[in-house]
């Protein structure tokens, strides 16, 4: 009989990791034929600090791969694990081109072609990083999304190193879909992938996103009214920065506009013409083509 689209989630519980990605992992994990007990984690951090793999290394015998590009979070990785016998902890940032991918990273660290778990966490490039992974097919990737972005938006972050957006659980989705992977379960931010020919052991009555993906408190909805106000609903701010977003201070149109524009008067008309003349030229230009176009 199919299970709940969310059972693995009642698994949830934390050693190292943050929001019960650590008992995730292992039921995912328990339900595979075969394994490895090897994993491969960036960024790494310390080792220690929400990490996704120590507990595999700890409770479990994995062999791991640790990889931080942060000179002081990479001491600090050495530090806490650098004698591990099981441990291979490698410096360098994993990039999506030539020698910074993760398949050229991972050659000769004699992780298998298709280890365990990869958990990527590197805030931004994620999406980047694994759409570079050839040549390696993990069984179980876990990978971190933007958890701000709604559900129904594609969103991916462009591949540069200096920028950090984040991608959507929808790209990750359409990116895991193309690379042989299926979703079978959601954090807070984030996604479970398992090899599309392990689906079947999971007993989903479904892996829609919309049904896997329970934890949605960051997600801000903007939308409009009939005469141009603009509301805010949903989380409402800047969760990393810790700035509320006020609906007052992002209207477009000042007070006197904000009335159904079919119903503006000859004054407003006016007025909403100088507007657009003053702020948004462009628009009052693509006004003023097409309506001589229609005539």
């Amino acid at each position: 009989m199919p299970k709940s689209p969310t059972w693995l989630l009642e698994h949830r519980r934390d050693v190292h990791s943050r929001a019960g990605e650590d008992g995730v992992i292992e039921a995912i994990l328990e339900r595979l034929p075969a394994r490895d007990r090897w994993c491969v984690e960036f960024g790494a951090w310390d080792g220690r600090h929400c990490s996704n793999t120590l507990n595999l290394i700890d409770a479990h015998g994995y062999s791991a791969v640790m990889i931080e590009g942060d000179p002081t979070k990479a001491r600090a990785l050495r530090e806490a694990l650098g004698g591990h016998p099981r441990i291979v902890i490698i410096e360098r940032y994993v990039g999506f081109a030539g020698e910074d991918r993760l398949d050229a990273l991972l050659a000769g660290t004699g992780a298998p072609r298709g280890f365990d778990l990869l958990s990527i966490d590197i805030d931004g490039n994620d999406h980047a990083v694994w759409d570079a992974v050839v040549d390696y097919q993990p069984k179980v990737v876990c990978i971190e999304f933007n958890p701000t972005i709604p559900l129904p938006v594609r969103y991916v972050q462009p591949a540069d190193p200096k920028v950090s957006r984040g991608s959507s659980l929808a790209a990750m989705v359409e990116l895991g879909k193309r690379k042989g992977y299926e979703l079978v379960a959601v954090t807070m931010s984030n996604a479970f992938f398992v090899r599309t020919e392990h689906l079947p052991r999971f007993d989903l009555e479904s892996n829609d996103p919309v049904r896997l993906w329970t934890e949605q408190r960051f997600v801000t909805h903007l939308f409009s009214g009939y005469d141009g106000t603009l509301f805010i609903e949903g989380f409402g701010g800047l969760p990393w920065h810790g700035v509320d977003l006020h609906a007052s201070r992002l209207q477009p149109l000042p007070r006197a506009l904000r009335h159904p524009s079919a119903h503006y008067s000859t004054f407003r008309k006016a007025l909403f013409f100088v507007w657009l003349l003053v702020r948004e030229p462009r628009t009052l230009l693509h006004k003023l083509s097409r309506h001589s176009r229609q005539r």
